[in-house]
């Protein structure tokens, strides 16, 4: 893995391009999106190591679905966060997730389900070998990251409590604890955090039930013990912090459906075709690559088109957003 020399500016110092361009609107109460209003404090910066913390989370390097991108840092993967039950600035996930309670942790899987189950995270861990991937995640905001995540597929848990024919959808809700986690107060979204997938997409191989990142366990800005990771989605689709996980017949309405539904569809499959409404999505900036890098241009599904395209088929993308 290349070495990224530490000057000690890091982009988790600088204000989004997407909130500069609306601080107006956001200041008039248009803030129900995922756009950060603030960057990593010193303070969080500081109480976050430049190399990985944490206990090692061994697991077998996955060669079929990871990309060879370069691997943003780990300083940034956990200083330049989107979480908002800690805030909506980007070092507010670093600065006070630490005092998440982690243990005890366990996940309910039920609904449409023969097999309905509630799985201690040791347990849930343990289900189907992990591996590491080396994913994308893309962000509404305009930018991304190159993630080095450890888990294995969800379909091995969806299997395991084997869905009944009544099962399209999957629903994910989110921890809410109230005393670790300020931004639950301020009332951002209706909170718990839920999203959704259609059952064919979280059956997909990519589809990543995750514990881990850069080979130890996930911190708590990054969404310890547990989340979901879609590769080819916008990266709120990735729920953090699960507790619960339900399969159902109708589709969900999700936390941004229900905060800004002309903002964020059920799907939010990247697609650099379709602008946002306050903002292209033509082109991002990874970040870790330095201030000046020039920004590249986005790829459809997050470039992971020909592994999940025929998942749609047929649907108007501009219609299904």
């Amino acid at each position: 893995m290349r070495h990224v020399e530490d000057t000690g500016f890091h982009p988790s110092d600088i204000t989004p391009e997407s909130v500069w361009l609306t601080r107006r609107q956001l200041l008039r109460g248009a803030a129900l999106a995922p756009v950060a209003l603030a960057g990593a404090s010193s303070s969080a910066r500081a109480a976050t190591d430049a190399s990985p913390t944490g206990a090692a989370l061994p697991a077998e390097k996955s060669l079929k679905w990871s990309t060879s991108d370069t691997v943003t840092p780990w300083r940034d993967i956990t200083t330049y966060n989107n979480f908002y039950e800690f805030g909506t600035g980007k070092g507010d996930p670093a600065t006070y997730a630490g005092k998440m309670q982690l243990r005890p942790w366990a996940v309910q899987i039920d609904g449409a389900v023969r097999r309905p189950m509630t799985l201690d995270i040791d347990d849930l861990r343990k289900l189907a070998p992990l591996e590491e991937r080396i994913y994308r995640l893309r962000c509404v905001e305009a930018w991304s990251m190159v993630i080095p995540w450890t888990g294995y597929s969800l379909a091995h848990l969806l299997r395991h409590v084997e869905p009944t024919e009544e099962a399209k959808y999957v629903t994910f809700t989110t921890v809410v604890q109230p005393k670790a986690m300020p931004g639950v107060a301020e009332h951002i979204l209706d909170w718990p955090y839920l999203e959704g997938l259609r059952m064919d997409e979280a059956m997909h191989p990519l589809t990543l039930l995750t514990f881990g990142l850069y080979g130890h366990d996930l911190p708590a800005q990054d969404g310890a013990p547990v989340r979901v990771v879609i590769p080819w989605k916008y990266g709120f689709k990735s729920g953090k912090s699960l507790v619960r996980i339900h399969l159902q017949p109708t589709q969900p309405t999700t936390s941004w459906m229900r905060a800004a539904p002309r903002e964020y569809g059920f799907y939010a499959n990247v697609n650099p075709a379709v602008p946002h409404p306050r903002w292209s999505q033509a082109t991002e900036r990874r970040v870790g690559s330095g201030f000046f890098a020039a920004r590249i241009p986005t790829l459809p599904f997050n470039g992971y088109a020909e592994e999940v395209s025929s998942l749609y088929q047929g649907m108007d993308l501009r219609r299904y957003f």
